[in-house]
Protein backbone atom coordinates (compact mmCIF):
# COMPACT_ATOMS: atom_id res chain seq x y z
CA UNK A 1 0.00 0.00 0.00
CA UNK A 2 1.45 3.38 -1.32
CA UNK A 3 1.96 5.45 1.69
CA UNK A 4 0.43 9.23 1.46
CA UNK A 5 2.73 11.51 3.02
CA UNK A 6 1.00 14.96 4.34
CA UNK A 7 3.17 18.07 3.99
CA UNK A 8 3.55 19.72 7.23
CA UNK A 9 1.70 23.35 8.38
CA UNK A 10 4.72 25.60 7.71
CA UNK A 11 4.96 26.99 11.64
CA UNK A 12 4.54 30.68 10.42
CA UNK A 13 0.91 29.48 9.50
CA UNK A 14 0.11 27.32 12.95
CA UNK A 15 0.98 30.35 15.08
CA UNK A 16 -0.94 33.05 13.07
CA UNK A 17 -4.05 30.42 13.09
CA UNK A 18 -3.49 30.07 16.83
CA UNK A 19 -3.92 34.07 17.11
CA UNK A 20 -7.14 34.59 15.12
CA UNK A 21 -9.66 32.44 16.92
CA UNK A 22 -13.37 34.09 15.35
CA UNK A 23 -15.41 36.50 17.33
CA UNK A 24 -18.23 35.16 18.65
CA UNK A 25 -21.58 35.70 17.38
CA UNK A 26 -22.78 37.49 20.74
CA UNK A 27 -20.30 40.03 19.40
CA UNK A 28 -22.35 41.03 16.81
CA UNK A 29 -26.04 40.95 18.58
CA UNK A 30 -25.52 44.64 19.30
CA UNK A 31 -26.30 47.70 17.34
CA UNK A 32 -24.10 49.17 14.91
CA UNK A 33 -23.40 52.16 16.75
CA UNK A 34 -22.15 49.91 19.44
CA UNK A 35 -20.37 47.46 17.54
CA UNK A 36 -18.84 50.31 15.63
CA UNK A 37 -16.13 51.34 17.20
CA UNK A 38 -15.51 48.07 19.07
CA UNK A 39 -14.20 46.48 15.55
CA UNK A 40 -11.43 48.95 15.38
CA UNK A 41 -8.71 47.00 16.51
CA UNK A 42 -10.00 43.78 16.04
CA UNK A 43 -8.93 41.40 12.87
CA UNK A 44 -10.07 40.70 9.56
CA UNK A 45 -8.52 37.31 8.05
CA UNK A 46 -8.66 35.18 5.03
CA UNK A 47 -7.81 31.93 4.07
CA UNK A 48 -6.18 31.92 0.97
CA UNK A 49 -6.07 28.67 -1.23
CA UNK A 50 -2.76 27.72 -0.34
CA UNK A 51 -3.33 27.63 3.13
CA UNK A 52 -1.72 30.62 4.44
CA UNK A 53 -3.59 33.67 5.73
CA UNK A 54 -3.85 37.09 4.91
CA UNK A 55 -4.86 39.35 7.76
CA UNK A 56 -4.99 43.07 8.78
CA UNK A 57 -6.26 45.05 11.44
CA UNK A 58 -9.67 46.97 11.36
CA UNK A 59 -8.23 50.90 11.68
CA UNK A 60 -11.76 52.32 10.60
CA UNK A 61 -15.25 52.08 10.32
CA UNK A 62 -19.15 53.40 10.11
CA UNK A 63 -21.84 52.38 11.35
CA UNK A 64 -26.04 52.21 9.70
CA UNK A 65 -29.24 51.92 11.09
CA UNK A 66 -32.54 51.39 9.54
CA UNK A 67 -34.18 54.36 11.25
CA UNK A 68 -30.87 56.54 9.76
CA UNK A 69 -31.32 58.07 6.29
CA UNK A 70 -28.02 56.74 5.08
CA UNK A 71 -28.54 53.39 5.30
CA UNK A 72 -29.76 51.20 2.54
CA UNK A 73 -32.39 49.61 4.79
CA UNK A 74 -33.71 53.26 5.24
CA UNK A 75 -36.82 53.49 2.94
CA UNK A 76 -37.39 49.47 1.66
CA UNK A 77 -36.53 46.40 2.00
CA UNK A 78 -35.26 44.63 -1.33
CA UNK A 79 -33.42 41.78 -2.81
CA UNK A 80 -30.32 43.71 -3.33
CA UNK A 81 -30.09 44.73 0.45
CA UNK A 82 -31.82 41.56 2.28
CA UNK A 83 -28.62 40.33 3.47
CA UNK A 84 -28.56 43.94 5.94
CA UNK A 85 -32.14 42.46 7.33
CA UNK A 86 -30.99 39.15 7.69
CA UNK A 87 -29.11 37.43 10.61
CA UNK A 88 -26.36 39.50 12.40
CA UNK A 89 -22.60 38.15 11.77
CA UNK A 90 -22.84 38.00 7.94
CA UNK A 91 -21.37 40.21 5.50
CA UNK A 92 -22.91 42.69 3.34
CA UNK A 93 -21.08 43.21 0.40
CA UNK A 94 -22.50 45.48 -2.39
CA UNK A 95 -21.39 47.93 -5.21
CA UNK A 96 -20.98 51.59 -5.03
CA UNK A 97 -21.39 53.21 -8.21
CA UNK A 98 -21.38 50.12 -9.88
CA UNK A 99 -17.23 50.31 -9.29
CA UNK A 100 -16.18 49.18 -6.38
CA UNK A 101 -17.08 46.44 -3.66
CA UNK A 102 -17.96 47.97 -0.11
CA UNK A 103 -17.87 45.31 2.78
CA UNK A 104 -20.10 45.49 6.00
CA UNK A 105 -20.85 43.45 8.97
CA UNK A 106 -24.54 42.92 9.60
CA UNK A 107 -25.38 43.63 13.63
CA UNK A 108 -27.75 44.37 15.94
CA UNK A 109 -30.81 41.53 15.07
CA UNK A 110 -32.79 39.95 12.56
CA UNK A 111 -35.56 42.14 10.13
CA UNK A 112 -33.94 45.50 11.57
CA UNK A 113 -31.30 46.97 8.74
CA UNK A 114 -28.46 47.32 10.79
CA UNK A 115 -24.32 47.27 10.07
CA UNK A 116 -20.72 48.80 10.10
CA UNK A 117 -18.86 49.68 6.87
CA UNK A 118 -15.58 48.23 6.92
CA UNK A 119 -13.82 51.21 5.80
CA UNK A 120 -9.93 50.90 6.16
CA UNK A 121 -7.69 47.68 7.56
CA UNK A 122 -3.99 48.18 8.32
CA UNK A 123 -1.93 44.93 6.75
CA UNK A 124 1.95 43.95 8.33
CA UNK A 125 4.42 44.57 5.84
CA UNK A 126 2.37 46.35 3.45
CA UNK A 127 1.98 49.91 1.71
CA UNK A 128 0.74 51.42 4.85
CA UNK A 129 -2.39 52.04 2.43
CA UNK A 130 -3.04 49.65 0.39
CA UNK A 131 -6.18 48.88 1.96
CA UNK A 132 -7.09 52.35 3.21
CA UNK A 133 -10.59 52.66 1.88
CA UNK A 134 -13.57 50.73 1.06
CA UNK A 135 -12.74 49.69 -2.36
CA UNK A 136 -9.56 49.05 -1.66
CA UNK A 137 -9.64 46.83 1.61
CA UNK A 138 -12.64 44.70 -0.51
CA UNK A 139 -9.72 44.03 -3.72
CA UNK A 140 -6.79 43.65 -1.38
CA UNK A 141 -8.79 40.84 0.25
CA UNK A 142 -10.52 39.42 -2.71
CA UNK A 143 -14.40 40.16 -1.46
CA UNK A 144 -17.70 40.81 -3.69
CA UNK A 145 -20.77 40.06 -3.60
CA UNK A 146 -20.25 36.03 -3.54
CA UNK A 147 -19.41 37.06 -0.22
CA UNK A 148 -22.41 38.76 0.71
CA UNK A 149 -24.11 36.97 3.64
CA UNK A 150 -21.31 34.86 4.62
CA UNK A 151 -20.72 34.36 7.93
CA UNK A 152 -18.00 36.03 9.67
CA UNK A 153 -18.11 33.60 12.41
CA UNK A 154 -15.46 31.50 11.13
CA UNK A 155 -17.45 29.12 9.47
CA UNK A 156 -16.09 30.23 6.01
CA UNK A 157 -13.08 31.24 4.61
CA UNK A 158 -12.79 35.16 5.79
CA UNK A 159 -13.64 35.97 9.23
CA UNK A 160 -13.38 38.45 12.35
CA UNK A 161 -11.10 38.01 14.93
CA UNK A 162 -10.53 39.86 18.36
CA UNK A 163 -8.00 43.26 19.22
CA UNK A 164 -5.02 41.79 20.69
CA UNK A 165 -4.22 42.60 24.23
CA UNK A 166 -1.91 45.75 23.64
CA UNK A 167 -4.28 47.44 21.44
CA UNK A 168 -6.70 48.41 24.89
CA UNK A 169 -5.05 51.72 24.83
CA UNK A 170 -5.36 52.68 22.18
CA UNK A 171 -6.96 56.56 20.98
CA UNK A 172 -9.87 56.42 18.79
CA UNK A 173 -11.59 59.42 16.98
CA UNK A 174 -15.06 59.20 16.94
CA UNK A 175 -16.22 61.86 13.67
CA UNK A 176 -18.84 62.48 11.13
CA UNK A 177 -19.26 59.46 8.37
CA UNK A 178 -17.90 60.04 4.87
CA UNK A 179 -19.60 60.24 1.41
CA UNK A 180 -23.62 60.80 2.43
CA UNK A 181 -26.16 63.80 1.79
CA UNK A 182 -27.92 62.40 4.67
CA UNK A 183 -27.18 62.04 8.20
CA UNK A 184 -24.16 63.48 7.75
CA UNK A 185 -24.03 65.33 11.32
CA UNK A 186 -24.51 62.01 12.97
CA UNK A 187 -21.14 60.71 14.34
CA UNK A 188 -21.02 57.23 13.53
CA UNK A 189 -17.59 56.63 12.66
CA UNK A 190 -14.64 55.71 14.17
CA UNK A 191 -10.80 55.13 13.57
CA UNK A 192 -7.55 54.65 15.26
CA UNK A 193 -5.66 57.98 15.50
CA UNK A 194 -2.53 56.80 15.65
CA UNK A 195 -2.81 54.77 12.07
CA UNK A 196 -1.48 56.23 9.00
CA UNK A 197 -3.90 53.47 6.85
CA UNK A 198 -6.74 55.45 7.52
CA UNK A 199 -9.02 56.75 4.63
CA UNK A 200 -9.80 60.18 5.39
CA UNK A 201 -9.01 62.12 9.13
CA UNK A 202 -10.90 64.43 10.68
CA UNK A 203 -10.83 67.99 10.07
CA UNK A 204 -7.46 69.47 12.26
CA UNK A 205 -6.72 65.86 12.71
CA UNK A 206 -2.77 65.77 11.02
CA UNK A 207 -1.16 62.01 10.00
CA UNK A 208 1.45 60.73 12.68
CA UNK A 209 4.92 60.89 11.33
CA UNK A 210 5.90 57.02 10.79
CA UNK A 211 7.77 57.81 13.77
CA UNK A 212 4.97 57.48 15.72
CA UNK A 213 2.24 55.34 14.08
CA UNK A 214 1.20 52.53 15.42
CA UNK A 215 1.67 49.34 13.12
CA UNK A 216 -0.36 46.04 12.97
CA UNK A 217 2.44 43.10 14.41
CA UNK A 218 2.08 39.40 15.47
CA UNK A 219 0.74 39.86 18.50
CA UNK A 220 -1.60 37.15 20.41
CA UNK A 221 -5.12 38.10 20.71
CA UNK A 222 -5.23 35.98 23.98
Amino acid sequence: MKKVVVPATPIATQRIAKDFPALPLSFFCRPAEVVGPELVGCRLVKRQADGGLLWGVIVETEAYSQDDPACHGYRRRSPQNETLFGEPGRFYVYVSYGIHHCVNVVTDRADWANGVLLRAVALPDEPERIAAGPGLLARRFGLDRRDDSRPVTGEHDVWMAPRSDTFASQDLVTTTRIGISQGAATPWRWYLRSSRSVSRRARGDRMPPKAQCWAPSLESSS
